[in-house]
This record gives structure tokens, C-alpha cells and sequence, in this order.
């Protein structure tokens, strides 16, 4: 299955860049993976319809503080789920500090907490990212290295 992360706005942190080029690299093991930064923040539903790209029946899950919220293990199963439903490609959307209108909340496939903590949306992207390759890890039980 291709992980496609659609970020609005750009990293400028160079230091959280270079964790998220990391985790890129390590998720790309187990996955093609492509990370795409718009310059737009515009959260409207038709954001979600450029984030599917040409793949317009990709399930899109939209990070949000109210989503559904997984131990690692069980951001695993799901993700397993996912792999073993068919889809071919699952699309991550993460928005800027504004978030998202409740409009595109709704026409999201899934919504996904990461934390209840209140995370900086550059620091989120870092976050989604090793979670990615830590549920990968888990369901290839390949040793994750702390």
C-alpha cells in the first residue's frame, strides 16, 4: 500500500525537516511513501479532493485534535486493517495551525488524533511520520531501534 502525507504549509524548522526526511527514508523500507508540502493552507473540503490526487477513491484521513486517538499498537492494527482491505494507497492530510472547517471534517474518511496534547502542526508532521514507520515495524516485526 502507497502512504501519501499531504502537508499545508511548509516546514520551515530546518531541524523537524530533517527528522521528517528521516522517518521519510526509514517508512520507505516498508512502503512507497511521498510527502507533499503546499505552500496554501486552505483547509476547504476541496483540499481533500487535490490531496486524493489522481487516485480519487483513496481514503483520506484528516489529522485532527478530535479524531480517533490509538495506543502505537493499535495505530498498527488499524493501518494492518487497511493493508488487508485492498486500498492501494491511503492518503494522510495535516493541516496548518488553523485546522480544519467541519465541512471537510465530515467529508474525511477518517479523523485521527495523534495526542490529546495540543502539538505544534510542524512537530504533528514528525510525529504521524515515526508513527507510521513504528506500526510498519510492529506488523513486519522488524525490531525498532530506540
Amino acid at each position: 500500500m502507497r502512504i501519501r502525507l499531504v502537508f499545508l504549509g511548509k516546514t520551515r524548522n530546518p531541524h523537524l525537516q530533517a527528522l521528517i526526511e528521516d522517518y521519510r527514508r526509514r517508512l520507505a523500507r516498508f512502503a512507497p511513501v511521498e510527502v507533499v508540502e503546499w505552500k496554501s493552507t486552505d483547509g476547504s473540503p476541496r483540499a481533500l479532493e487535490e490531496a486524493r490526487g489522481k487516485k480519487q477513491n483513496a481514503p483520506v484521513v484528516l489529522l485532527d485534535a478530535g479524531g480517533q486517538a490509538f495506543t502505537s499498537e493499535e495505530f498498527a492494527g488499524w493501518l494492518g486493517r487497511q493493508m488487508n482491505s485492498g486500498q492501494k494507497e491511503l492518503v494522510f492530510l495535516l493541516g496548518g495551525a488553523e485546522g480544519f472547517p467541519e465541512e471537510t471534517k465530515r467529508k474525511a474518511s477518517t479523523l485521527l488524533s495523534l495526542s490529546r496534547l495540543t502539538l505544534p502542526h510542524e512537530l504533528a508532521r514528525v510525529v504521524l511520520l515515526e508513527q507510521l514507520y513504528r506500526a510498519f515495524a510492529l506488523l513486519r516485526e522488524h525490531p525498532y531501534p530506540k
